[in-house]
């Protein structure tokens, strides 16, 4: 998952923009940017179905290629009557447009009745050209013509001369829309849902209304909406609504209809990088009549050492027809037989005494009989780790370029120890510090965070093991050292599977004549986590930093500086008395203190406008206001803020 990150056409930064694409890989002969349709046979391979952009045989082009001009195709949705394809498309970051450059970023939810192509990297939205551009000049040109674009990359291996380019379904930048305005403003990150038949769920115990009939639903990751959009007969949009207009979606990611007609959707959760309180698998169901109970059920903690004291609360739990409730706690272990408790009442304190992974559910019925329940689970027997990432000389919310300031991680588990104490290594902890570059895929910040997260796991398990008898991390022992064996694998796709097999197994002859004990009682999972993390040792890009040390904050060559640095550590402990292990982990967001007026957190009542080259926010009325939150003030002088106004004739 990712919001809407890419090149932003204003600017000139590092990333993947429509001018990196129309010069390195805009072609029409590779599966980049491509929807692929293709058809199973017999022979295990797979045929070409008729119907497809390019005909079999076409010089330059490949065929099965469906649909072509797409930049990050997400949440690809099939309507399974009419053949249609909708996807959400990932557009660019650009704030505003360019006179020499092309539009604003754009998301776009695509619709494909036929084979097409999309437009991208020379248009977005409804084929808003982009202008050509002289590389070698380092000059705009022209913008592009949609009814005949042509590809002059002098890296193209395609057609010269590309399809004409479609316009979106649904597009939208930034700001407020004024083809969508139920769209609203803020981050965007357009997904496309199903389209909802009533006739494939005349069976079902559940099933939608009959005013969805025929409805297609989109959906936006960032801006936590549904939409049910009304179609013609040909596919046209006639209108779209919200889809339970009262609720806001905790970043939903996707979304299926089940057999009994209820509608389930995974959500990330609202923070990147972090194990997400709200990041669930929810389930939406019809219920033309008397409304369920909206649970919230919270515990005061989620695992601890014996004995454990779990406070639990139904805080929150509200009822839309305002019924009387009533109310039921149930704790059962679950890894064994035995414990079962039931407290009717609404909130409840349960001591657990024993070791086990327990379920606490909340049930709560109304007066008319409707019930709802709620599950959450609860380990007792293995203490959650604390972390802290301090920040000395420095603040938590801005950075200050080509400033420095020091850190220290510190760690202690009741189990484990300490990094204190020695009893848990430095290495076992992970630490990151990455700029993210505006315009920059956070996927991939996330990615080396969680390779970071990979190392500490891995060495976990060969802290646990044998392997310190006959290995060492940089010079040779009985066998190879773990930096030997990155070496000589690195590079190799097959690396991962053939290592995880030998810890596994055993073997002789690679490294002489010494052979290599077998680990039988090791899982699949746990020598994989042990394979990446001696793996990962050739790539300095995967290496963690120390727990403690200083760093300078730097903004690179022609960027602006409104990017953002990220810092993080995470140390997952080693499990206690049969329980698996637990994580902590704390995460910092320092964005550049110069904060443009379109970058704030918050906006009521503000019209965010550009003129001259010059972003504005305007209040509306007497009341508006545009908010930082959770703001750190240490080591702040003076906070200043530009502001102009009219004189009064």
């Amino acid at each position: 998952p990712h919001g809407s990150n890419g090149y932003s056409p204003s600017d000139e930064r590092e990333g993947r923009s429509a001018w990196d694409a129309q010069k390195s890989s805009a072609n029409t002969n590779d599966l980049r940017g491509k929807i692929i349709r293709i058809k199973p046979n017999t022979e295990g391979g797979y045929a070409i179905p008729e119907g497809n952009l390019f005909p079999v045989g076409t010089p330059k082009t490949r065929p099965d290629i469906y649909t072509m001009g797409h930049r990050n195709p997400y949440r690809i949705s099939v309507d399974q009557k009419t053949g249609f394809v909708y996807w959400g498309e990932v557009g660019p970051d650009a704030q505003k447009p360019d006179s020499t450059r092309g539009a604003a970023g754009h998301d776009e939810v695509g619709q494909a009745r036929k084979a097409g192509n999309y437009g991208w990297p020379h248009f977005v939205g409804d084929n808003k050209a982009y202008n050509k551009y002289d590389f070698a000049a380092s000059k705009s040109l022209e913008k592009w013509n949609a009814d005949k674009p042509i590809n002059t990359s002098p890296n193209n291996t395609g057609l010269t001369e590309l399809p004409p380019a479609q316009k979106a379904y649904v597009w939208y930048p930034y700001g407020d829309s004024k083809e969508f305005p139920l769209v609203g403003s803020g981050g965007r990150n357009a997904m496309a849902g199903p389209v909802f038949y009533s006739d494939a769920f005349q069976k079902a115990e559940r099933a939608f209304p009959k005013y969805y009939d025929g409805k297609f639903l989109e959906y936006e990751w960032m801006r936590g909406w549904i939409m049910a959009v009304t179609m013609d007969a040909a596919g046209n949009l006639k209108e779209m609504e919200r889809f339970m207009p009262s609720y806001k979606f905790s970043n939903p990611m996707d979304m299926e209809f089940a057999e009994n007609g209820d509608l389930y959707m995974l959500e990330y959760g609202s923070g990147w990088f972090t194990q997400n309180d709200d990041a669930r698998l929810i389930r939406i169901e019809y219920n033309g009549g008397n409304r369920k109970p909206q649970l919230q059920a919270h515990a005061d903690k989620m695992g601890g050492s014996l004995p454990l004291s779990i406070n639990l609360t139904s805080k929150g739990t509200k009822d839309p027809d305002n019924d009387a409730l009533k109310y039921e706690w149930t704790i059962v272990q679950t890894n064994k037989k035995g414990f079962k408790k039931t407290i009717k009442q609404a909130d409840a304190n349960v001591v657990l005494k024993k070791a086990g992974v327990y379920q606490a559910t909340l049930t709560v019925t109304d007066a008319k009989g409707a019930v709802s329940s709620q599950s959450m689970e609860i380990s007792a027997g293995n203490e959650l780790p604390v972390l802290s990432f301090d920040i000395a000389k420095g603040n938590k919310s801005f950075y200050f370029p080509n400033k420095s300031f020091d850190y220290e991680v510190k760690v202690s588990d009741k189990e484990d120890g300490s990094l204190a104490d020695g009893r848990i290594a430095p290495e076992q902890v992970a630490v990151k510090i990455d700029y993210l570059p505006e315009g920059y895929d956070k996927v991939e910040i996330a990615q080396g965070h969680r390779s970071a997260d990979a190392k500490a796991k891995g060495l976990k398990f060969i802290e646990l093991n044998d392997c310190k008898s006959c290995h060492a991390q940089n010079k040779k022992s009985i066998g190879p050292s773990y930096m030997q064996v990155a070496a000589k694998y690195k590079g190799s796709k097959t690396a991962l599977e053939t290592l995880t097999k030998k810890i596994i197994s055993g073997g002789e002859g690679v490294w002489g004549e010494v052979p290599m004990a077998a680990h039988p009682n090791l899982s699949t999972e746990e020598a994989a986590e042990m394979s990446k993390y001696i793996l990962s040792l050739a790539n300095e890009a995967d290496k963690s930093l120390p727990t403690k040390g200083s760093f300078t904050t730097k903004i690179v060559a022609k960027d602006k500086g409104q990017g953002t640095y990220i810092l993080r550590a995470a140390y997952e402990d080693q499990g206690a008395n049969g329980i698996p292990s637990l994580a902590a982990e704390q995460v910092y967001t320092l964005r550049n203190a110069k904060v443009p007026p379109h970058s704030f957190d918050k906006y009521e009542e503000i019209n965010k406008m550009t003129f001259g080259g010059n972003a504005f926010c305007i209040p509306t009325k007497t009341g508006a206001y545009m908010v930082l939150t959770q703001v750190d003030l240490a080591n702040i002088d003076f906070v200043e803020i530009i502001a102009s106004a009219p004189t009064q004739q």
